[in-house]
């Protein structure tokens, strides 16, 4: 690995100083500061893309994001003896976003709507590639809806049933009738959208995979890094991705979601189409499809206790997340 490294530092316009492991990447220490070695699975036109995208970002007020730095070659890729591709980006120093504390997550969401905001601005054509058919979610919603029933066949023709089956058959139809309403909500949002042009207002450059491990913060300021997973798609998709991870973390309470809404609306304010694809995104029972995903693709012989204890915390924050939604959906028109 260490001549690898070396194979693809030499392609660079820098002088390398140190270099440590990070992140499964290789952390430099150069004359043009901290940069980050890490191999790259996506195509050189994604890459190109990625890296107009992020200096659109800095020359906007985003400063603190992973540019990609290219090559002598003036690539945005640098590739080894092995064909092997990879992306030499930005770093920077600090400590990752805290998803316990409400101080840390609620700093995160504002500066998300702040990029978001940015990359509304983004004038250049969007290629194919990165744009997500509209009716993504809705193909994989109906997927894990199917899956579920599948589970749910299966062990209802189990003759003994241990306590984990025997809950998920108590629990499953209320979870299904969840699954079965968002789906129908999907259908009607799309076929309003094919008669209404304004709805394309909904979508926008997305950061792709906006979690609480790729927020750093710093004296210096809020860094938001690895935007490989970038995609054109309904923008408070990385909101929902957010909201949905740290609202299982924190119960789902229905206050803190109403102040995680809050601090983004203060930067961007959501339209109510925005509402409704965020209330839709956030209502489809993911975590319960998980659950009995991994419970039907493992040994089923000894059910690990751990999915009981998961099963039981969905249970549990059920009558919190039905409150928390219908607060979203109050005022909304479905």
């Amino acid at each position: 690995m260490y001549n690898r490294v070396n194979q693809i530092l030499e392609q660079y316009p820098l002088a390398v100083n140190q270099t440590g492991k990070g992140r499964g990447a290789t952390i430099c220490d150069t004359d043009q500061g901290l940069k980050i070695i890490k191999e790259y699975n996506g195509s050189e036109a994604r890459a190109d893309f990625l890296y107009k995208v992020l200096a659109f970002l800095r020359e906007n007020g985003q400063k603190r994001v992973d540019c990609i730095v290219k090559t002598t070659q003036g690539r945005t890729i640098a590739v080894d003896a092995d064909e092997t591709a990879y992306l030499m980006r930005d770093w920077y120093e600090g400590r990752e976003c805290d998803a316990k504390s409400r101080e840390d997550i609620l700093r995160a969401v504002s500066q998300l709507a702040q990029l978001h905001t940015i990359l509304r601005r983004y004038q250049e054509e969007i290629p194919d590639f990165l744009k997500v058919r509209p009716d993504a979610l809705l193909l994989e919603n109906q997927k894990h809806s199917r899956e579920l029933k599948k589970v749910k066949n299966y062990i209802r023709n189990k003759k003994k049933k241990n306590d984990f089956e025997m809950e998920f058959m108590r629990r499953c139809n209320s979870f299904l009738t969840q699954g079965d309403e968002v789906i129908r909500l999907q259908n009607a949002e799309i076929e309003k959208a094919q008669n209404q042009s304004a709805a394309n207002s909904v979508y926008g450059i997305c950061h792709g995979d906006f979690n609480h491990h790729n927020v750093l913060f710093s004296r210096e300021g809020v860094a938001i890094l690895n935007f490989e997973r970038a995609i054109y798609d309904v923008q408070v998709s990385d909101l929902s991705n957010f909201m949905r991870k740290i609202m299982e973390k924190h119960n789902w309470n229905p206050g803190l979601g109403m102040e995680l809404l809050q601090a983004y609306e203060k930067k961007r304010a959501l339209s109510d189409d925005e509402k409704k694809q965020l209330y839709i995104r956030l209502a489809y029972p993911e975590k319960f499809w998980k659950i009995s995903n991994h419970y039907y693709n493992t040994s089923k012989a000894w059910v690990c206790g751990r999915n009981m204890e998961k099963l039981s915390r969905v249970v549990e924050q059920m009558g919190a997340k039905e409150r928390f939604l219908q607060i979203i959906s109050s005022n909304l028109m479905f």
